[in-house]
């Protein structure tokens, strides 16, 4: 049983999915699997992943219902310890990363591990530090109570023991929050990677339809928080985006 599954979601990726398959070759300690989990891509997203066929344990394509249907179907294919989603267009951050990972385990034996994203763009320019972006400070020490103000950690930077992670809601954009919500209410350990975890290519569904996320995150913080709090702290959160999005000269980095 390998350590870890790394899982790549894909749909017509050709673009993009060179550059994630190319963070996840160089790692130097290999001991985890790959999994490439594919929505019947009509590109060359295929031709691309085939090349590097050994890297791979598994390549699944077929049609499906959307983004977080094919994270469950990788959530049912994976055979790590912990669960990794690093998605067509993201990166791991650095070749040590793994091995770093592999270390930690061994040592601290989590549940949850959570570290920082660098935010980067179509051309793999780094814009900079999630935490700097946006208005979500990474914490030392996470809890689930924390992301009463929305998703303090990138999805992309986020590892789950398999055994507690819950299965994604399939029809709500802001389903991420809930996966680390729930992941973190059934945590024992959660620690926090020193450094940074992956690269987020933004731009992403949840920012192409932006009113319907922003929608779907309230349903998801009520589920767990409960209306009054909920209302309250959304509140906040349009507060405060409102004045990020002024400094970042009309980026809307929620």
């Amino acid at each position: 049983m390998p350590f870890l599954s790394i899982i790549t979601i894909t749909f017509n990726a050709e673009k993009f999915i060179g550059k994630t398959i190319a963070s996840v070759d160089q790692q130097v300690f290999k001991d985890f699997e790959y999994l490439l989990i594919d929505g019947n891509s009509t590109d060359k997203t295929l031709e691309i992943a085939r090349k590097s066929g050994d890297l791979f344990d598994k390549i699944v394509s077929e049609p499906d219902k959307g983004l977080y249907d094919a994270m469950n179907k990788g959530l049912r294919l994976a055979t790590g310890d912990y669960v990794w989603f690093v998605n067509a267009g993201d990166e791991i951050a650095a070749s040590t990363i793994t091995d770093d990972l592999f270390q930690l385990i061994q040592n601290e034996k989590p549940d949850v591990i959570y570290g920082e994203t660098l935010f980067i763009d179509n051309d793999g320019t780094v814009l900079g530090k999630r935490s700097e972006l946006t208005p979500h400070r990474l914490p030392r020490h996470l809890a689930w109570k924390d992301m009463k103000l929305g998703m303090l950690v990138c999805h992309q930077s986020f590892i789950v023991r398999r055994e507690i992670a819950p299965f994604y809601i399939e029809n709500n954009l802001s389903a991420d929050i809930d996966w680390e919500i729930s992941s973190l209410k059934s945590s024992q350990k959660t620690i926090l990677y020193n450094g940074v975890l992956s690269k987020y290519l933004i731009g992403g569904i949840s920012n192409q339809q932006l009113k319907k996320s922003l929608i779907d995150r309230f349903l998801v913080l009520k589920k767990h928080f409960g209306l009054a709090a909920t209302m309250i702290s959304h509140a906040q959160i349009l507060a405060r985006g409102a004045k990020k999005i002024i400094k970042n000269k009309g980026e809307k980095y929620w």
